[in-house]
């Protein structure tokens, strides 16, 4: 026993890939906030939480190192750690068997519960998922509640509802957007604490027990049983007991599974093991597309209202009086000046206190008011670009605005502007992937979640990359033969 303890003291000292080896160099995401981390009110280029803590403990356990934190976001922690950007992931990461089966996982070090969160007026009848047949449940994407949440669509009926973050699910909760949100107790406690004691309820049967893990990249087994060793002197000695102490998120429950851990029981991962390999890719297909179709039809329809709004502006900006040109140039040049994401967000949670509106339909509408207003400029530069001498020869001949339009400018307009807005149709639906943030699960999101459950981005992303050339080629195509054909309408009619 002294000799390997002696062995993983000398192998925990061993640097990582240039790091000092009086540095443990760990990656988390301040942005997941208190308890976990967040950066410190009074310095906030410093950050804190109680993994922040447990990460000091286990640097100065390792060889009396020094902890060093680096910013990641949350879902990619497991590419990050492979890759060698840090030695250790935590910020809460979950235990799976696909975690373990693909990296180094230390021991679990907390235990948490997966809790729903109702709104008042349900919590009498809500106790478990069985109880939300056909509502709409929130959670964030990419973990063990996510996945408990795809297994009940199918067994129990309910609609999953993925976020990017653990706020605003519990804020929609409360607007009444969702049914029921299901999240660990630590995280549903510090939502109830923000959003005042009667915003909503947290049943209180889990639906899932769970742990929290350090990961490490598969290559650094050795120190991860370092690692665990610190990890089990932290429980031993009361000072992990502390750390959980301070940031109040200790109970009986903690003690005893300290306990369990200490006797060689580690815990269960909460996840059931999926398929490996080709069966894997294949169980992932359906849901691939089922985003794929919301993909397009979200980007058709927004293209169309794009098209609509943006004719109107182009007509407003050629042929309106002064103030209509000043309004309208005023909306293209608010809306091009500004990110889509920011719109998006303006939407859908800053319009909801007169309107809350689905998050599909505030899809729809944040795409096509913005590339409205590039279409807009798209038509009004091909309009202008008919030659005067045509007009002019329109007007002699005794036709109005609405027959020159009709018969001599639109036409040519229209050849002038397919090529561009092509490639703006090419670009909407690339540009659709931000909808995620508003909960729409369209195929780069659904390809997220697909590779963090993999953990890895190689076959996820070459899917997700033919899948996106499948629907734009076809219309690329398209576009370049009817520019062909009129171009040749054009030669003949000019012969």
């Amino acid at each position: 026993m002294l000799t390997t303890r002696l062995a993983l003291s000398l192998v925990a000292t061993l640097p990582l890939q240039g790091q000092s080896p009086r540095i443990l160099v760990w990656g988390g995401d301040a942005e997941g906030g208190a308890p976990f981390v967040e950066a410190d009110p009074a310095n906030p280029s410093q950050v804190r939480g109680f993994d922040v803590e447990v990460a000091a403990r286990i640097a100065r356990g390792i060889g009396d190192r020094t902890a060093r934190f680096v910013q990641v976001q949350w879902s990619n922690i497991d590419q990050s750690v492979e890759r060698g950007d840090f030695d250790i992931g935590m910020s809460g990461v979950e235990d799976t068997p696909a975690r373990r089966a693909q990296h180094a996982v230390t021991l679990p070090y907390f235990e948490f519960r997966e809790v729903l969160a109702v709104r008042p007026q349900d919590a009498g009848r809500v106790h478990g998922l069985a109880d939300l047949r056909g509502k709409r449940v929130a959670t964030l994407g990419a973990t063990i509640a996510y996945e408990l949440l795809e297994r009940a669509r199918d067994s129990v009926g309910l609609i999953a509802i993925s976020y990017d973050d653990d706020v605003h699910p519990y804020a929609d909760l409360v607007t009444g957007r969702v049914d029921a949100v299901l999240l660990d107790h630590i995280i549903a406690q510090r939502a109830l604490r923000r959003a005042g004691g009667n915003a909503f309820v947290i049943v209180s049967s889990p639906v899932a027990i769970g742990h929290y893990v350090g990961v490490l990249a598969h290559t650094h087994a050795a120190l991860r049983d370092s690692i665990d060793h610190a990890l089990r002197e932290a429980m031993r000695d009361g000072s992990l007991e502390q750390i959980f102490r301070r940031w109040n998120v200790w109970d009986d429950g903690e003690g005893a599974f300290f306990e369990r851990v200490l006797r060689g029981g580690q815990g269960t991962a909460a996840s059931a093991t999926g398929p490996k390999g080709l069966a894997q890719v294949v169980a992932y297909l359906p849901s691939l597309a089922r985003a794929a179709g919301v993909t397009l039809v979200a980007s058709a329809l927004s293209m169309l209202l794009a098209v609509v709004v943006g004719l109107g502006l182009a007509s407003a900006r050629v042929y309106g009086s002064s103030w209509v040109r000043m309004l309208a140039t005023v909306y293209v040049e608010v809306i091009r000046g500004t990110p889509l994401l920011l719109q998006l967000f303006v939407i859908y949670y800053g319009l909801a206190g007169v309107v809350r509106l689905p998050a599909f339909l505030a899809a729809l509408l944040a795409l096509g008011l913005n590339y409205a207003a590039y279409e807009a400029e798209i038509y009004r530069g091909a309009l202008e670009a008919v030659a005067r001498v045509q007009l002019e020869a329109a007007r002699t001949l005794g036709l109005s605005e609405i027959q020159i339009l009709r018969l001599v400018r639109g036409p040519q307009a229209l050849r002038y502007a397919l090529a561009p807005m092509t490639n703006d149709f090419v670009a909407l639906l690339k540009d659709s992937a931000l909808v995620s943030v508003i909960t729409v699960v369209e195929l780069t999101k659904q390809t997220a979640i697909y590779a963090t459950n993999v953990g890895s981005w190689v076959v996820p992303g070459l899917l997700c990359a033919l899948v996106y050339l499948a629907m734009s080629l076809p219309l690329a195509r398209l576009a370049r033969r009817l520019e062909r054909r009129w171009s040749a309408s054009s030669s003949r009619g000019s012969a």
